[in-house]
C-alpha cells in the first residue's frame, strides 16, 4: 500500500530534485521517497542509541555501577592485537 502526501518546496529545490532524477532516470517522486526512507532509518537509529543511552545512564544513576578508568584503558590497550 503507498500513500500520497503533498511536499511543498521552493523552485530551487525542487529544478535540483528534477535535474538529479533525470540524471539517474528516475522520478522526483522515487528519489523524494528514497530520501525520506534513509532519512527514517538514519533517524531512528539515532533515537535508539539515545534511548539506550538514557537507559544507561538512568541504570548509572540508580546503582552507580561503573567501569573504572584503568580498567577500561587497560582494555582499550589491548585493541589491535590477538
Amino acid at each position: 500500500m503507498t500513500t500520497s502526501e503533498a511536499v511543498k518546496l521552493d523552485d530551487a529545490t525542487y529544478e535540483r530534485l528534477k535535474a538529479l532524477a533525470e540524471s539517474r532516470q528516475r522520478t522526483p517522486h522515487w528519489l523524494m521517497g528514497e530520501a525520506i526512507k534513509q532519512f527514517l532509518e538514519r533517524e531512528e537509529a539515532a533515537e535508539s542509541i539515545k534511548q539506550d543511552t538514557l537507559k544507561r545512564l538512568a541504570r548509572f544513576e540508580a546503582t552507580g555501577e561503573a567501569v573504572p578508568y584503568e580498567t577500561v584503558d587497560t582494555w582499550l590497550a589491548t585493541w589491535g592485537s590477538p
